[in-house]
């Protein structure tokens, strides 16, 4: 498993640049949420960083991938995250059903019908799939939970993600195992890495309650990064907390985690 951290929740108080080059320094790789809200020269100076390599940002801008009415929107903004991607060096890309506010709150249209919505996805992810092959990246479709910080969201089940991308059945189109919205929507951890391991791209690892660092919270992570070694997930394991200890302690103890081999 390759490891990386937000540079939206760590070192929050440096400007981007120079959280990206915290991170990197420490080993990780880099991640952060959103790139339209970025100044130019910060992603310049990413891009220009040898030291820093970027592990996954989000994919998209605005629209919605459950309304027919503002799929082409949706969509337009995939086309644009796709030019960030290429300059920041980055192949693995978040999609997440569409625009949310700074504090998580759904923005962007669902449409009245489930069939409707479901139907719109599975022509949206056909498309983003052929994207994704011309452009020989990786989409991860990101479910979110209702319960906490996304009332309202259409994907609030890991297989809500599964089903879609199972009907697309593209290799550039996987899932993103978010650990922290499995425990707040549903629970049943590991099951769900059983259950679904084929079509887990990229995971997402914070503790509940209060998507701290882990060992703040009731998730037992040895028997997640166990799971996860079961089914020899070999992906990036993002580590996306609002950390509240020493960061840096915080990093490493992450290090510790997910890279000890397994106890025979």
């Amino acid at each position: 498993m390759r490891l990386s951290i937000c540079a939206e929740t760590f070192f929050s108080d440096l400007p981007l640049p120079r959280r990206a080059e915290r991170i990197a320094a420490a080993g990780f790789l880099v991640d952060f949420w959103s790139w339209y809200d970025k100044a130019d020269e910060d992603l310049e100076a990413l891009a220009a960083d040898p030291a820093v390599e970027i592990g996954a940002i989000t994919g998209g801008l605005g629209g919605s991938l459950v309304h027919p009415d503002d799929l082409e929107r949706y969509l337009d903004g995939v086309r644009r995250g796709l030019q960030v991607a290429r300059r920041l060096g980055c192949r693995e890309l978040v999609l997440e059903p569409g625009e949310q506010t700074s504090e998580g709150r759904i923005a962007h249209a669902i449409a009245e019908h489930p069939v409707t919505r479901w139907v719109t996805a599975y022509k949206g992810l056909c498309e983003i799939a052929e994207l994704a092959e011309q452009h020989e990246v990786v989409y991860h479709l990101e479910h979110l939970n209702t319960k906490v910080d996304h009332a309202g969201t259409p994907l609030p089940l890991v297989e809500d993600a599964v089903r879609l991308v199972e009907e697309v059945g593209s290799p550039r189109l996987k899932v993103l195992l978010d650990i922290y919205h499995v425990q707040v929507e549903e629970g049943n951890i590991i099951q769900v890495i059983l259950d679904f391991a084929d079509h887990i791209g990229l995971v997402h690892v914070a503790d509940v309650p209060g998507r701290h660092e882990i060992g703040t919270g009731e998730i037992n992570y040895p028997q997640v990064v166990k799971a996860l070694r079961e089914i020899g997930y070999e992906g990036i394991v993002g580590y996306e907390a609002f950390p509240i200890g020493d960061q840096d302690a915080i990093m490493a103890r992450f290090r510790e985690l997910f890279s000890t081999p397994a106890a025979a």
